[in-house]
């Protein structure tokens, strides 16, 4: 369970560097696009590294008036 544990761990190390290469995080405008593209490319991890480039597009509605 430990290694398990480990492995999961240092996937998700992995993939966080991926979206600090990428500059996910230095973006101003934080959006549902923006969120969903950082979670999927961690979750990916080292997958980003062998060309997987997960990104997210996300509408969100505008509120009535």
């Amino acid at each position: 369970m430990r290694i398990g544990s480990l492995v999961v761990v240092l996937w998700l190390i992995i993939g966080a560097i991926a979206a600090g290469q990428r500059h996910y995080y230095t973006e101003d405008t934080p959006d549902c696009s923006r969120a969903g593209t950082i979670a999927v490319t961690i979750v990916a991890g080292p997958l980003n590294y062998v060309g997987l480039n997960p990104k997210i597009d996300c509408k969100t509605p505008q509120p009535s008036k």
